[in-house]
């Protein structure tokens, strides 16, 4: 199956590429052209569900949240490459089995890292 692509083959994602910026620009002037300019101190307070601002929002945060968060987001996707070896895991025989004791062991491994270095533990 060898195919060549000529620019006009393009041509469709480029219209429909078009339209979208188009419409995108056409709306963003619209609203500023048309929308209200009132402005008042009660109208341009920030509001956060109804709960008085309190505070500056640039605090500093702990990186120990941002690490939790990481290692959630890592943990948890590799705990879902266990669901499809798990549906077919009679296929895939002796060296499935195999393969996932390896993924399993060094996302234990892992996981023993992070618990040695104190990640987890919260101050």
């Amino acid at each position: 199956m060898n195919t060549t692509y000529v620019p006009a083959d393009y041509l469709p994602v480029l219209i429909q590429l078009g339209l979208a910026l188009g419409f995108i620009v056409t709306t963003m002037v619209a609203t500023h052209a048309l929308g209200p300019k009132r402005h008042s101190q009660k109208k341009d307070d920030p509001f956060e569900c109804g709960i008085p601002v309190q505070g500056d929002a640039r605090t500093p945060i702990s990186i120990k949240y941002f690490l939790i968060a990481i290692l959630f987001v890592l943990f948890d996707v590799e705990v879902i490459f266990l669901y499809p070896w798990a549906v077919n895991f009679k296929g895939l025989g002796m060296a499935g089995f195999i393969e996932m004791v390896l993924f399993m062991g060094l996302l234990l491994a892992g996981f023993y890292y992070i618990i040695r270095k104190g990640v987890l533990k919260w101050e």
